[in-house]
């Protein structure tokens, strides 16, 4: 067998192994059980547990593992993440709002529920489903405001198109209008999320996207403004080579690194004049940084390929339809 086509049996393997987790794509969608998602202070780790009829969240002890607190609620929600590797989120950097994103069952996916929670205690405060196909993005630090992915494009079936909209948490509302780069009007948002950092405190979001066909880039979330900027990178390797791109912080904040799970230096973005430089690695080459994260990167790009076949375009309208319905009220565990 070659190993181009090992890749995409793998990749296969992978995706039916999780169908949940990547039921919905790379650019943001939930899975049951797992990691989860851990609050700031790493002492406890909620995750969400699917079963027949319902979904149970749990506040499990990073210590020992013993679960503090669990809450049932009806209908299947898992923790956002996104990218390689993978990005817990839904919690606020305040540590005191939860949200979970529903998991898609069928195709397309026409209708998009979340779940918000208090965590202390951990208790049901409320929900929405919206219609059209809306993903888990970013909270604001104290999450009061929510940030979604929409795809939009109803011309193209990978749903590569997408805008990010605001979703005011107290009113459960889709804001109008969308959070876009204003500097640069002709930017269109299209790609797969990779991979991301959060600034501490959680004020700033950056997302590395892979555009397939295109340049990748990295978008500059603001989510206390509400305002974003866009990044577009050199790279001019393969599309896999991407996928073993990693971000980090530095100097304060002040700048964004670019590079790769082997720790190589690629690129520096400095975040307030969102300027591009060397960071002492160069281009890389396309055969060896596709080697650095071996049959992981491979499989990753080869079912995001995989995914894009999968995905038909429809139609969106950004209303919500009021939250959902019968929830049961938190009960203690042990």
């Amino acid at each position: 067998m070659s190993r181009v086509a090992l890749c995409w049996s793998v990749a296969v393997l992978a995706l039916a192994a999780a169908p949940s987790a990547l039921a919905d794509g790379f650019a943001g969608y939930a899975l049951q059980s797992g990691t989860g998602v851990v609050s700031a202070g790493g002492t406890i780790r909620y995750v969400a547990v699917g079963h027949t009829g319902g979904t149970t969240v749990e506040a499990i002890s990073t210590a020992d593992g013993s679960v503090l607190r669990s809450l049932d609620v009806i209908g299947s929600f898992g923790t956002p993440f996104i990218g390689a590797p993978q990005h817990g989120l839904g919690l606020s950097a305040d540590g005191r709002t939860l949200v979970l994103a529903d998991v898609p069952t069928t195709f397309p996916h026409t209708r998009s529920a979340f779940s918000f929670f208090s965590t202390h205690p951990l208790q049901y405060q409320n929900g929405v489903s919206l219609k059209g196909d809306f993903a888990f993005d970013a909270l604001s630090p104290d999450g009061s405001r929510l940030y979604l992915i929409q795809h939009v494009d109803l011309n193209d079936p990978s749903q590569l198109r997408y805008v990010v909209r605001a979703f005011d948490v107290s009113t459960l509302r889709v804001l109008p209008g969308r959070i876009a780069d204003r500097t640069q009007k002709s930017w269109i948002m299209r790609g797969l999320a990779v991979t991301r950092t959060t600034s501490p405190g959680g004020r700033w979001v950056y997302t590395l996207y892979d555009d397939p066909g295109g340049y990748p880039f990295v978008h500059a979330l603001d989510t206390v403004r509400g305002v974003a900027h866009c990044v577009g990178l050199p790279w001019t390797g393969s599309e896999g080579g991407v996928y073993n791109m990693r971000i980090a912080l530095r100097d304060g904040g002040r700048t964004l690194a670019v590079g790769f799970a082997s720790g190589r230096r690629w690129t520096t973005i400095d975040t307030r004049t969102w300027r591009v430089s060397p960071d002492g690695g160069g281009a890389a080459s396309r055969t060896s940084e596709l080697a650095v994260g071996g049959a992981g990167t491979l499989v990753l790009a080869a079912a995001a390929a995989l995914l894009l076949r999968r995905r038909r375009a429809r139609p969106v309208d950004d209303e919500p339809t009021g939250p959902l319905g019968e929830t049961r009220e938190p009960k203690p565990v042990g």
